[in-house]
């Protein structure tokens, strides 16, 4: 039998031209098979992650993938299917306020598909926490966020920014970019081809382990 991811992008690319509940329902056997694969292999993926982390030992697959409905309530575009499947791998689940790993595969609506990790819409107390912590803590900070592994695998920021400092701070502050963020992540664009490769899971893991650092320094910082 082959390998399932090629049916699983034909799958998302009829999606994509066909979204709308007729055409799922025809094919529903279809993405349940598919989806079971797949939370087979985010399994996989969590296993090799708690080998470094153990905080992620507790969670499954079922705890971090995300559905494939769409809510639609608030959107002009009422396309009720997302055209990707993905999960959020983090300590407490994937609704859980802490930093964490993201992973999507498929016809993304807004970014590409790939690795993520990170910390994304925290309130804006944990956002003023953070902002201490990264200025108290610079050069630790700087350590990690300038280690040549993550420069070379997740380069530049994933993020938001406010178009000035935040009220409080000097507008030169030498940590203003920092500062300007109002969330912290990184991103590892992955191909087509890296997730048919059936050994994608052992290969994500190793890549968000380069992440490791980070995630646990922004942890540190919520549970303080």
């Amino acid at each position: 039998m082959s390998y399932y991811i090629k049916s699983l992008y034909n799958f998302l690319d009829s999606l994509s031209a066909n979204n709308n509940r007729e055409w799922f329902e025809q094919h529903r056997s279809e993405y349940e098979t598919l989806r079971a694969l797949w939370l087979e292999d985010i399994d996989r993926l969590i296993s090799n992650m708690s080998q470094w982390d153990p905080d992620l030992a507790s969670q499954t697959a079922r705890s971090s993938a995300y559905r494939i409905y769409r809510d639609t309530r608030f959107s002009k575009d009422k396309t009720p299917y997302k055209t990707f499947f993905s999960a959020s791998i983090a300590r407490g689940g994937r609704k859980s306020p802490y930093a964490g790993f993201y992973i999507e595969i498929g016809n993304a609506q807004f970014y590409d598909q790939g690795l993520y990790g990170g910390l994304w819409c925290p309130s804006a107390e944990l956002l003023r926490k953070m902002r201490h912590a990264i200025v108290d803590n610079i050069e630790e900070w700087e350590e990690i966020v300038n280690e040549p592994r993550l420069i070379d695998q997740f380069p530049g920021w994933c993020v938001n920014r406010l178009k000035t400092i935040p009220k409080g701070w000097d507008r030169n502050h030498p940590q203003r970019e920092y500062l300007r963020m109002t969330n912290y992540g990184k991103f590892h664009p992955c191909t087509r081809q890296f997730y048919l490769d059936p050994a994608w899971p052992e290969r994500s893991a190793e890549l968000f382990h380069i992440l490791d650092p980070l995630i646990r320094f922004l942890n540190y910082t919520i549970d303080e």
